[in-house]
C-alpha cells in the first residue's frame, strides 16, 4: 500500500493485489500531462491563498525534479500515487501533502487522459489529411484512365481511377468532421470536480481550465469525473475510420491480383513466397486489413465495459483507456504505412477491356430511349437480350451489329429500322461513356478536375485548423512554464503579483 493511505481507513494491501489493479503500465503516457494538471492546481491554490507561496514554490520545485528524475516502481496503484508519493520524498510531508488539497484522482485522471488524447487526436488527423493529400496527387495524375466500376463485386460501369480515389478522400473527409467535433468535446476540462461533489475550498476551475489549455469546464461534477463517452466517441469515430480503410485495403488487394489486373504493388512494399518464384504478394495491405479489426474490437470491449457501470466513478475506467490508446496507435500507423504504399502504386491503363464486361450496355439502353423512343424498361430488355445473345456465341459488345440489334428488338415490339453501326459505336466505348456522365460528382474528367480543386482548398483548410489547435495547446503549455518561472522570482508577497500574471486566457471561454 502506497504510504500516502497507510494509517488510515485501511491497514495494509496485499502486494499481489495493488499488482493486479494497478494501472501503471498503461498510466506512464499521461506522467507530463498529470504534471501539468499538477503545476496547474498548485498555481490556482497560490492565486486563491489556499497554499502559503513558500509551499507552492517547494512544490511547483518537486514536480519540476520528478519530471526530469523519472524511475516508476510496480508496487503503486497508478500515476497519481506515485507522482504525490515523489513530491512528498522531496518536500516531507508537511509541504508535499497540501499537494492533494481540493482534488481527486478522479478528476485528475479524466483531465490527463482528455490532454494526452487531444495530442493524439491532432496527430491522427494530420495524418488522415496527408493520405487525403496523397489521394488527390494520385488522382490527379488519373482523370481520363478507365477503370471498371463494380457492384456486387461484378462489372458495372465505367469509371475513371481519379474518380474511385476521390470517393475515398470525401469518405476520409467526413471521418475528419467526426474526429473535429469529437475534440470539441475532448477538450473540456473536469478538474474542480473532486471525487464527485468538487470541493468546499475555493478553487478556480476556469484558472485551471485555461493554464491546462482547456476551451471549457466540464461543469456538473458527476458527469465530469463519471462519463467516458468522450472516449466512446473517439473509438467509435475510430471504428467507422477502420472500416473505411479495410474497405479500401480489400480493394487494391483484389485489383492487384492477376484476375483483375488493374493494379500493380510496389515491389518494395511487397513480399514473395517461399516456394513459388512468381509470386508477389501484398502483406503490408493484409496486416492493415488485420490491424484496423482490433480497432473494432476494442471499441465493443469498452462499450461492454461501460454498460455495466452504476453512475460517478469506478475503476472499471482505467480497463478502458488502454483500448483507446491501442485503437489510435493501429488507425494512425495504418494510415501512414498506407499513405507510403498508395503513393507508390501503379496503375495499369490499358488493363479495362469494357467490350468484354458488358460495363456500357447502360449507355446502350439509354441510347435506345433518347434517340428512338424507346421506353426505358423495353431498352433494357432488348439490350439484355443482346448481351445474353453475346454471351452465348463468345462475343463481346463490340460484336454488336445493327441487324442483331434490330432482331432482338423486333422480338420486344419495337423497332430499331434506322439504327447505324456508328450509333452502336458511340455508345459503347468506356472513354466517352465516362466523359459523357458529367453530372455533379460524376466520373468526367472534367467534372473530377472540378472536384479536385475544391479538395485541395479542404486540405488547405483542414491544415489550418488543425495547425491553429496545436498552436493553441502550445500557447498553454508556453503561459503555464511562464508562470511557473515568474513564481521562482517573485518575493514573499508574491500571491497578488502573482494574480496579474493570469492575462487573457479566459477569452471566449465557456463553461459546458
Amino acid at each position: 500500500m502506497s504510504i500516502i493511505f497507510k494509517g488510515g481507513r485501511l491497514t495494509s494491501t496485499r502486494r499481489n493485489v495493488i499488482r493486479f489493479t494497478s494501472s501503471l503500465k498503461s498510466d506512464k503516457r499521461l506522467l507530463k500531462s498529470v504534471i501539468k494538471i499538477n503545476e496547474a492546481h498548485i498555481i490556482m491554490m497560490m492565486e486563491q491563498r489556499l497554499v502559503e507561496y513558500s509551499t507552492g514554490v517547494k512544490l511547483l520545485q518537486a514536480l519540476s525534479e520528478t519530471e526530469s528524475e523519472i524511475k516508476l516502481g510496480s508496487d503503486v496503484e497508478d500515476i497519481h500515487v506515485w507522482l504525490e508519493e515523489e513530491v512528498i520524498n522531496r518536500t516531507g510531508s508537511e509541504i508535499g501533502g497540501n499537494l492533494h488539497i481540493g482534488k481527486s484522482r478522479n478528476d485528475q485522471v479524466s483531465t490527463a487522459i482528455r490532454m494526452e488524447l487531444r495530442e493524439n487526436l491532432i496527430n491522427l488527423m494530420v495524418s488522415l489529411v496527408k493520405f487525403q493529400e496523397v489521394l488527390i496527387r494520385l488522382a490527379g495524375k488519373h482523370a481520363k484512365t478507365i477503370i471498371p466500376g463494380y457492384t456486387h463485386l461484378q462489372p458495372a460501369q465505367p469509371v475513371s481511377f481519379a474518380h474511385y480515389l476521390l470517393s475515398y478522400v470525401d469518405l476520409l473527409e467526413r471521418s475528419l468532421q467526426r474526429l473535429e467535433e469529437a475534440y470539441q468535446r475532448v477538450n473540456l476540462c473536469p478538474m474542480g470536480a473532486g471525487a464527485l461533489a468538487t470541493s468546499s475550498f475555493p478553487l478556480d476551475r476556469k484558472r485551471v481550465a485555461d493554464l491546462l489549455g482547456f476551451s471549457g469546464v466540464l461543469e456538473n461534477s458527476i458527469d465530469a469525473v463519471g462519463s467516458r463517452d468522450f472516449i466512446l466517441e473517439t473509438m467509435a469515430d475510430l471504428t467507422i475510420l477502420a472500416i473505411d480503410i479495410s474497405r479500401l485495403v480489400e480493394d487494391l488487394i483484389i485489383w492487384g491480383s492477376a484476375e483483375f489486373g488493374i493494379i500493380n504493388f510496389p515491389d518494395n512494399f511487397s513480399s514473395t513466397s517461399s516456394i513459388m518464384p512468381q509470386k508477389k504478394n501484398p502483406e503490408v495491405l493484409e496486416v492493415i486489413r488485420a490491424r484496423v479489426s482490433y480497432v473494432l474490437g476494442s471499441f465493443v470491449t469498452a462499450a461492454s465495459i461501460m454498460k455495466a457501470l452504476p453512475d460517478a466513478y469506478n475503476l472499471d475506467f482505467q480497463e478502458i483507456t488502454p483500448q483507446l490508446w491501442e485503437s489510435l496507435a493501429n488507425v494512425n500507423s495504418s494510415l501512414g504505412m498506407l499513405s507510403k504504399f498508395v503513393s507508390h502504386l501503379k496503375v495499369n491503363k490499358v488493363s479495362f477491356n469494357g467490350f468484354r464486361s458488358f460495363s456500357t450496355s447502360t449507355e446502350l439502353a439509354n441510347m435506345l430511349v433518347r434517340k428512338y423512343g424507346i421506353p426505358f424498361r423495353t431498352a433494357h430488355k432488348i439490350v439484355g437480350s443482346l448481351v445474353k445473345t453475346l454471351i452465348a456465341n463468345k462475343l463481346t459488345l463490340q460484336d454488336a451489329t445493327p441487324e442483331l440489334l434490330q432482331k432482338i428488338a423486333s422480338d420486344f415490339s419495337a423497332s430499331l429500322s434506322h439504327i447505324s453501326a456508328e450509333d452502336i459505336r458511340n455508345f459503347i466505348d468506356p472513354l466517352k461513356f465516362v466523359e459523357t456522365h458529367n453530372l455533379t460528382g460524376g466520373p468526367s474528367p472534367v467534372e473530377v478536375k472540378r472536384m479536385l480543386k475544391v479538395r485541395r482548398r479542404w486540405i488547405v483548410l483542414s491544415k489550418s485548423r488543425l495547425s491553429e489547435k496545436k498552436s493553441k495547446l502550445d500557447e498553454a503549455g508556453d503561459t503555464l512554464r511562464h508562470v511557473i518561472k515568474s513564481c521562482s522570482t517573485l518575493d514573499s508577497k508574491a500571491s497578488e503579483k502573482l494574480k496579474s500574471l493570469k492575462g487573457k486566457l479566459g477569452e471566449g471561454f465557456e463553461v459546458i
